[in-house]
């Protein structure tokens, strides 16, 4: 299975029609046909169910482009990491987390290193634990950053300083926003948007389902969420009430939204992580010194 005829794979699949795809890759549509055509013989699994206008990928094809993007950025990282080594340290960073405000922290070392090594890029990929976690086994992610509690047994990982504070935003007109704090007792009987993660781990570790005691089990979500600007949005447009960390979404004045935070208080710490014995490009290890040094009393 050759690279070259992945990539005629994976433009095929993003343009949903072999013309189109032709088009862009500059070969006639008949070499094109012909060479995916041998690849669904190589794998012995038909890939596409085509008609006169379009293609749609089978559920064979949905697994090959899958495995095929991951094995292309893999190639692609190796090339750059071999194309940095270099005097100049250069090449490129990738970084895989939710939405945090310890993405700040992130952002000063990043400036800090700009200013010595200018050819260092960085690539930011946002997604859940499980999204970043298979992202950093695979190897197409330098580093994570997860928000505890998170199984860090397979990783590195030092502890960043502060910790993200769980809340509500809700529209300034809603009925809990006169309140300075809110209790177990306010989100009984309002319809909640949570996150995808934070239903499926932390509150499977019991944090959320202790916070919120016996009653846990008669809450309203709604609607879940893996990207808070959405959740935002529904909350916006009075769909309910987004239970979310502080900080990642706009709330300041001229917003028509507000954060409370939980009472008691509920908070969550943070790590960036990478795997254990992991062979690092020459700017990555840059990094990798430079948060150490920056978090060293945190280093585990």
């Amino acid at each position: 299975m050759e690279l070259r005829v992945l990539r005629y794979f994976l433009t095929v699949a993003r343009e949903g029609s072999m013309t189109a795809a032709a088009e862009f890759l500059h070969v006639t549509q008949p070499t094109l046909s012909r060479q995916l055509k041998d690849l669904e013989q190589e794998l012995g699994k038909k890939l596409f169910i085509r008609s006169s206008h379009s293609i749609i990928l089978t559920d064979e094809g949905m697994l090959l482009r899958k495995r095929a993007e991951e094995i292309i950025d893999m190639v692609d990282k190796l090339e750059t990491e071999f194309g940095s080594m270099e005097e100049t340290i250069s090449g490129d960073i990738f970084i895989g987390g939710g939405e945090t405000d310890a993405m700040r922290q992130i952002a000063r070392v990043v400036k800090n290193l700009q200013y010595r090594y200018p050819n260092i890029k960085y690539h930011l990929y946002s997604g859940n634990e499980d999204d970043v976690t298979e992202r950093l086994d695979k190897g197409l992610l330098d580093f994570g950053i997860l928000i505890q509690p998170a199984d860090l047994s397979k990783y590195n990982y030092l502890n960043l300083p502060g910790k993200d504070v769980w809340g509500v935003v809700m529209r300034k007109d809603s009925p809990l926003a006169f309140k300075d704090a809110i209790q177990a007792v306010d989100l009984l009987n309002v319809p909640l948007i949570c996150s995808r993660q934070a239903m499926k781990q932390t509150f499977s570790k019991n944090e959320f389902a202790d916070w919120f005691g016996e009653d846990f089990d008669k809450l309203n979500v709604v609607t879940t969420y893996n990207l808070a600007y959405n959740a935002a949005i529904m909350v916006d447009e009075g769909i309910g009430y987004a239970v979310t960390l502080d900080k990642i979404v706009n709330t300041s004045s001229d917003s028509n939204l507000v954060f409370r935070p939980l009472e008691p208080n509920l908070e969550s710490g943070l790590n960036i992580v990478w795997k254990k014995h992991q062979v690092f490009s020459a700017a990555a290890e840059m990094f990798l010194k430079e948060i150490q040094e920056k978090f060293s009393n945190s280093l585990n």
